[in-house]
């Protein structure tokens, strides 16, 4: 499978994913081959690029609850859009409370591991595509650390919004990546600053929880030394930690023109070199969320050898029973002499 822009694109090749509208249908089937008309199709439909298999590569597995993500990701996406859309012209966000419940009801009470595909963005469409991801990992985060659907429902509700600012961020300067000066950053924060005067006045116009905009507050001025906030109480704190982590895994993670992705198991080892700002048991309970070497995945073991994923460790994701391809054998790294 590899990325081909979209304006270099061929007929012939093969879709590696399907490819959804704004309501959720399906457009194209996976293992579409693309056809002139098709490839202006997904020009007009503003996708940078798309994921092509090669051209003897078999159609990858995918389950249906795969499937639905990919397919929900996009809906969400677009309502998202169009609810910031609104708050940019000073209107209600018409169905942004819906948005919130309906990622509540479907990722809050999850009671087992959810593969988290990432999607491809550009500085365009990244505020609309990362504040979905990370209302999605922070639900299920607050499901499996037992935290109410109140207040479940409050740090979904801002993770919808707490970077609502970078959509008055100069495109050119979002091109950059990570990597800016003092002066770019100061640019960023004054206008993440500016998103939050924009969008608190709607929080009791529109009925949304008071605790999400206390969440989004802690957030958008952490980094504001002229201006000192009130600490908050422990379960804020809790709620920040939470939609910090996840806003952190989704940006290590998620595939980004202007950013190489490193793997999930890279960006778990990141989190927890960082427990200062990501606490164990927050990224404990990420961990428990979703897939991090899934059954299937190719690893790199620490002997410079390459081994295939057969059984995940729910115990410890990075402890599975793998298969050494150089001698064919099976090692369940879950036993400790074999792990060491």
């Amino acid at each position: 499978m590899q990325f081909v822009k979209a304006d270099e694109l061929k007929p012939g090749m093969r879709l590696a994913k399907p490819i959804y509208n704004r309501t959720g249908v399906l457009l194209y089937e996976r293992n579409t081959a693309l056809t002139v008309q098709g490839i202006s199709s997904i020009q007009n439909f503003g996708l940078i690029g798309i994921f092509v298999l090669e051209p003897a590569e078999p159609v990858p597995p995918l389950t249906e609850e795969e499937l639905e993500f990919e397919q929900f990701q996009t809906v969400y996406m677009f309502q998202l859009r169009d609810n910031m859309d609104q708050l940019q012209k000073n209107q209600v966000p018409s169905t942004l409370s819906a948005l919130a419940d309906d990622i509540q009801s479907r990722y809050g009470g999850l009671d087992h591991k959810l593969r988290f595909t990432q999607n491809l963005r550009s500085s365009s469409d990244y505020v609309y595509k990362h504040s979905i991801s990370a209302a999605i990992l922070s639900a299920m985060i607050a499901n499996a650390m037992h935290i109410s659907g109140t207040e479940q429902l409050a740090l979904i509700t801002a993770a919808l919004l707490y970077d609502f600012g970078y959509l008055y961020v100069p495109q050119a300067l979002l091109d950059k990546g990570e990597e800016l000066n003092t002066q770019e950053q100061g640019l960023i924060q004054m206008n993440l600053e500016r998103g939050y005067e924009l969008i608190r006045p709607r929080f009791e116009e529109c009925e949304l929880p008071r605790a999400a905009l206390t969440l989004i507050q802690q957030i958008v001025f952490r980094k504001n030394t002229s201006l000192r906030i009130k600490a908050p109480s422990a379960q804020i704190r809790l709620l920040t930690d939470i939609l910090l982590t996840a806003d952190r895994f989704d940006r290590l993670t998620a595939m980004n023109l202007n950013q190489t992705p490193v793997s999930e198991m890279a960006a778990m080892a990141y989190l927890k070199e960082r427990s200062d700002t990501h606490p164990t048991n927050v990224v404990t309970a990420l961990a428990e969320c979703i897939h991090i070497l899934p059954t299937g995945a190719c690893v790199d073991l620490s002997d410079g050898e390459k081994a295939l994923v057969l059984e995940e460790n729910s115990a410890d994701f990075t402890r599975p029973m793998v298969l050494k391809f150089s001698n064919n054998k099976v090692y369940d790294l879950s036993d400790p002499s074999v792990g060491r």
